[in-house]
Parts: structure tokens; sequence; C-alpha cells
């Protein structure tokens, strides 16, 4: 029994798991920073320049992408036999790149080897970060696959737990290594690929469904809040209380027992399976499309799936990378700038921390949430997904302009609400994605609208809130105090996440034909 276990949808669920919390090294930069910047002799700029590809590797992920479909598609051999292929070759590349890259860091950090150049640094963060768009897309693309009918589920599991591990990997870091971040970059070299390396055999795709996934999935849910509720009180406790070693410990154990119990689900889901056939409920647009007198799109044939290119001549692929330019670009330039935000009005260091800290959690809840509900909206009402993106780039408009009205305490309620409407547009946007383009090209068209990331950062971030800040601080030195410092700024921000939801408003009507069918088609198979 217990290998058949192993050779399951739900285990190779629980490895992913497993390989998200530990895949997030670059969401810890804050962490070694300081002593990359002293033991390089790098001055501030020079730093910024080597987080800058520590963002570009991190989210430019097209080559693992392309490298997904050619180790899980066509695998068949002509005489028959299957190749020897699957997400396990995506996750196994993701894990020497990790480890490559950490380990030239902390060899250059150690002087173990001799101090590289800039351009040598920057180069090892950019594997380093690369590793995750590898280990994501292979984690990601297969939960979609073997989860067809409940991709914005498996996909918010999966995000949400890819937002939790830098928290995870920062509690690691105060039990094994604190305030030794040399040993940290070690850590991250080791922990992750060698977590990788021995669970990636796990993770495969099935081509059958059950009867009751979704009574499961709602168990991994309720098990994934329950984690992030944790690290939730785990953070507020060491923001606000000075623990000693042996109590970081103690949560750092009971962080691990909490992270084995996605097994139980899997054997759970074992013991109770009944299998029917795999649905085809996610149909993907053809390039021979017919258009209605609305301007809406029809599928013509669902067993076709649109490559990079195919689907970047769809007005849809522009709609859609538009939509995330203006919700990931805005949501990020917040978390980028908060820290700068909290001292103009005059927050203190610990409240600052703490508002850092929880916008894991917040993102977590957008991720998680973000699949979740989407689904329960498709198959309850039949509401398009872009719908719900639409939704939350338009609350996140309003998050913005209560961080820009500047009144007392505004960051706690401005800082939530763009946290989770942030987050959500990391599971909606994949899903989406698969539903309108196929699910075999996938890994390669979400991670090119991925990029959306890194250029609304650099668009809202350095040239526009930077821009009018300098402005602002013209005759007040390099600091500035006060609403006024960011308000300008903010108003902009809002207007831009207004024209994305503007944008997933026309997203909404151009594909509620598409939708209307899915949710037909799930109604036929009840």
């Amino acid at each position: 029994m217990a290998t058949e276990i192993l050779r399951t949808k739900w285990m190779a669920m629980t490895a992913s798991i497993w390989i998200q919390c530990s895949a997030g090294g670059s969401y810890t930069f804050g962490i070694y920073s300081a002593i990359l910047k002293s033991t390089q002799s790098y001055d501030q700029s020079t730093l910024d320049t080597v987080s800058v590809f520590k963002d570009i590797g991190g989210n430019v992920g097209v080559l693992s992408g392309l490298v997904y479909t050619a180790a899980t598609f066509n695998r068949r051999r002509r005489d028959g036999r299957e190749r020897r292929g699957g997400p396990w070759v995506v996750i196994l590349i993701g894990a020497i790149l990790n480890f490559t890259g950490y380990f030239l860091m902390w060899a250059s950090v150690t002087g173990l080897i001799k101090r590289p150049p800039v351009p040598v640094m920057c180069l090892f963060m950019f594997i380093a970060a690369q590793s995750l768009t590898f280990l994501n897309t292979a984690n990601v693309v297969s939960s979609l696959e073997n989860f067809a009918d409940y991709g914005g589920t498996a996909v918010g599991i999966m995000k949400g737990f890819v937002g939790l591990s830098g928290a995870m990997l920062i509690q690691l870091y105060e039990v094994i290594c604190p305030g030794d971040p040399k040993t940290f970059i070690l850590l991250l070299a080791i922990v992750p690929s060698l977590l990788s390396i021995l669970v990636m055999p796990l993770v495969r795709v099935y081509k059958t469904s059950t009867v009751d996934e979704k009574k499961h999935l709602d168990g991994l849910s309720t098990l994934s809040l329950i984690i992030a509720a944790y690290l939730m009180i785990t953070i507020i406790l060491k923001s606000t209380l000075s623990l000693p070693s042996w109590a970081n410990a103690v949560t750092l154990a009971v962080l691990l027992v909490l992270l084995t119990s996605p097994l139980l689900v899997a054997v759970r889901a074992h013991r109770d399976r009944t299998e029917k056939p795999l649905s085809s409920v996610y149909s993907p647009l053809v390039d021979n499309l017919e258009a209605t007198t609305s301007g809406e799109i029809l599928m013509l044939d669902e067993d076709k799936s649109l490559n990079l290119l195919q689907a970047m001549c769809n007005v849809d692929f522009w709609l859609l990378f538009l939509a995330m330019i203006c919700g990931m670009g805005s949501g990020i330039s917040t978390i980028n700038n908060i820290r700068q935000i909290g001292e103009s009005l005059r927050y203190t260091s610990v409240e600052i921390n703490s508002l850092l800290a929880l916008w894991n959690i917040w993102n977590f809840i957008g991720r998680f949430g973000g699949g979740y509900v989407s689904d329960w909206l498709l198959h309850r009402k039949g509401w398009p997904r872009p719908l719900l993106m639409a939704t939350t780039l338009g609350t996140m408009t309003i998050g913005h302009l209560i961080i820009a009205s500047g009144f007392q305490g505004n960051l706690y309620p401005g800082s939530i609400i763009v946290g989770i409407c942030y987050g959500s547009q990391w599971s909606l946007m994949p899903t989406i994605t698969s539903e309108l383009f196929g699910v075999k090209h996938m890994g390669t068209i979400y991670n090119t609208i991925s990029i959306a990331s890194p250029m609304g950062s650099y668009i809202f971030s350095v040239r526009l809130i930077g821009y009018i800040y300098d402005r602002t601080i013209i005759g007040e030195g390099n600091t500035c105090y006060g609403p006024h410092c960011f308000r300008l700024a903010y108003v902009v921000i809002a207007s831009v996440a207004f024209l994305g939801f503007l944008v997933s408003c026309v997203l909404v009507f151009r594909t509620k034909t598409i939708y209307r069918q899915i949710f037909e088609k799930m109604l036929h198979r009840r």
C-alpha cells in the first residue's frame, strides 16, 4: 500500500508543496545583503544592481517553460515505450541552479574563491534566483494538470506556499545559524537543492481524476491556512518579544510537524479513491478562432494548444499582460517602498518590520484565496475567472488610495488590501493562461506574462515613485517626512491599478463565452 500511495497525484501534490516551501531563497535577500555588501566592498548602488538580477532571475522563466514542455510532452516513442521524462527533469535543473548560484555566492563572501567582479556576482545571483522559476514551473503546471477541474485551487496552494517559503527559511536561519548570514547562504545552497532531489521522483502527471477530489483539496486548503496562521502568530511574537533560542527551536519543530500534515491527506485520498475519466474542462483557444458579432471568441478545437508565438498573436494575451503590469507592478512597488513610506509617516522600526513580515501572510492569503474563490465562483455560478481579477484590481485601487491618504495608521489597512489583491494575481494569471491557451505550452506562456512583474516594478518603483520622491525632497535634504512625500506617487499608482481593472473588464467580456462552455461541461459531468 505504501508503494501505491507514493504513485498518486496526492503524493505528487505533497512533494510539490515541500519543494515550494524551500524554494524562496531569493525572498530572504534582506538577511544576507549586508554581508554581501561588506565582504565585496559594494556601495548601495552596486548592491541594488545585484538585487535587480535577483528580480530578473526570479521572474523571467521562459526557459523553464520551454524545458517543461520538452520534458513532459510527446514522451511516447515510436516503438510504444515511454521516454524517461517528466517534471522531475525541470526540478533537477532547478536544484542544480540553486546549489550552483548560492554555493558560489557563499564561496565569494567567505573568501574561498577570489572576490568576483560585479558582473560575475550578478551572474551568481541570477543563477540562484533562476532556480525558483524551474521549481515553480514544474510544481505549478504539474499540479494544474493533475487537478484540471480545480486548477485555481491547486495553483493557489502552490503559489501560496512559495510565497510563505521566505518566512519559513528565515525560521530555519534563526535556529541553525542565528546572526551568521554567511552560513545561511550555504544553507540556501544545500537545503532546497537536497530536498528537491529527494522528492522529485514523486512529482508526476497522472491522467486520472477522482470523484472526491474537491473534498481532499479542501483538506489541503485547510492545512495551508493553518500553517499560514501559525506563521503569522510566530512572526508577531518574534517581532514584539525577544524569544530565547530554545523557543525558536520549538517554533521551528512545530512548523516542520505541520508541514508533514499533507501526508495525511494523501493517505486518506488514496483510501477513498474512486476514479473517473480525466476532465477536459480546460480547453484552449486555437489559431483559427471564430468571432461572434459581439467580438467574443469561440473555441473550435479543444485538443489544440497555442504555443508562445501563437498566443502572442492573440489579443487576450496582451490584455492579460497589460493587466498584470498594472496589478503586479503596482503591488510590488508597494512592498519595495513600504519601509520608506513608513519612515516618512514616522512609523517606528518595530511597526515597519511587522508590516514587512505580515506582508508574506497577506500575500499568501491572496495567492491561495484567488485560486480557491475563483474555482468556487466558476463551479457554483459560472462566473468567468477574469471577473475576480477585475474585482481584485479594483479593490487594489482603493488600497493604494488609502496609502496615498496618509491618515494615522493608514499603512495597516492599505498593506493588507494591496497585499491580498497583489497575491491573488499570482494564482489567477496562470490558471487563466491555461484556460485560454491550453496546458501544453502553459509553462512558457505564463512565465512570459510573469515578466510583467519586474517590468512593472521598474516602471513604477524606479521611474515613477523614485522620480516623484526625489522631486518632492528638493530643498528638504535627503529625507522627506509627512503624507505629501508619497501622496502624488500613490494617486498615480492607484490610477494604474484602475487601468488594470478596466483592462480586466474587457477580458471578462471577451472570454465569457469560453467560461460559459466550461461551466456547461461541468454541469454535464455532475
